[in-house]
């Protein structure tokens, strides 16, 4: 691929032999075990709980139920997910679409380690209610009670309250299923920061823009923001981050089912959001986002920005944002 401001950008087509190898090539970098809450945290981002309905004659009632776990990742952050995997010890990561690698883990005993894990640290946002639901199918699946109608059914009535609900198909095969009502996470939570640090790695972003300003030598102004991203259906978690942090405020955007936590105040982003960060690092390529992030927060706090050069300077930093080294 071509060098974009000094980080080459690759396109790459993995298959299983070459993602082992870049594995073992990986192992290396992979010495600094992750944080079990970071794990929580990224996967709170980019991870599901899926319970997966295959038309099947083997089966009494024309199905094979598959319990998966899986993480979805741009290819870009393969190191991060290889971390993941490490983490755990489990599971298989494979090519998925065009951009994205995809870590999945299916067998009933390796889903064991991963249900231990969310025990554990359990997911913060409304996906623990899926999580919930999950482990209360593969506790029917692994007694074999699937294998009924009574718990073929049970098994069913948990995927259509889980995430998306049942596919058309399901819906039209088996119309009267019954919805169970959602778990709900306690209120009473304590946000670790590791948490944070792996939920702003997968929804987290850094930004700079440079605004024409009349008021200022430069005519230019500086404006920085991180914000963290959920479904809106997760506000109570963005307040959450609000309290914890002691900064930053709340952007519903229902068109988009978004809600964001949102830092735009410098001396909040200089005193609560850098040291955060340094303390308790984003991983994967947006790490690169925040360093650099990090440098025009630096010169801001000496007032560079207030001249030609240190514009000059942001604004060579700012190009360099968002393009990423890719795997090798």
């Amino acid at each position: 691929g071509k060098p974009v401001f000094g980080r080459k950008i690759h396109s790459h087509s993995y298959n299983s032999k070459t993602l082992n190898d870049i594995f073992k090539r990986s192992i290396h970098t992979t010495k600094y075990a992750l944080d079990p809450w970071f794990v929580t945290g990224l996967v709170e981002a980019e991870g599901c709980f899926i319970l997966g309905f295959f038309k099947s004659n083997k089966y009494k009632m024309g199905y094979q139920i598959q319990a998966i776990f899986k993480t979805t990742i741009h290819k870009k952050d393969f190191n991060l997910l290889y971390q993941i995997k490490d983490y755990f010890g489990v599971g298989k990561i494979t090519q998925h679409g065009e951009t994205t690698l995809q870590y999945t883990v299916k067998s009933l005993k390796d889903l064991e380690i991963i249900i231990s894990h969310f025990d554990k640290y359990p997911l913060l946002s409304l996906k623990w209610a899926d999580y919930k639901l999950f482990k209360d199918a593969v506790t029917l699946i692994k007694n074999k009670e699937h294998l009924t109608q009574e718990g073929f059914k049970k098994v069913l009535s948990i995927r259509a309250s889980m995430n998306l609900g049942l596919s058309d198909e399901l819906k039209f095969s088996f119309p009267d299923v019954k919805l169970i009502s959602k778990p709900l996470p306690s209120n009473n939570i304590t946000v670790n920061p590791y948490w944070i640090a792996g939920l702003a790695s997968g929804d987290g972003c850094f930004h700079i823009s440079i605004r024409n300003f009349a008021t200022t030598r430069t005519g230019k102004s500086v404006v920085l923001k991180f914000h963290v991203v959920q479904h809106s259906r997760d506000i109570e978690l963005i307040k959450m981050l609000i309290s914890t942090l002691e900064c930053g405020k709340v952007e519903l955007l229902l068109k988009q089912s978004a809600v964001y936590f949102v830092v735009v105040k410098f001396q909040d982003i200089l005193e609560k959001i850098i040291p955060l960060f340094d303390k308790y690092p984003i991983k994967g390529v947006k790490a690169l986002d925040y360093y650099d992030f990090k440098k025009v927060v630096n010169l801001m706090s000496n007032k560079e920005h207030l001249t030609e050069q240190g514009l000059s300077k942001i604004q060579s930093i700012k190009l360099n944002m968002n393009s990423f080294l890719a795997p090798p």
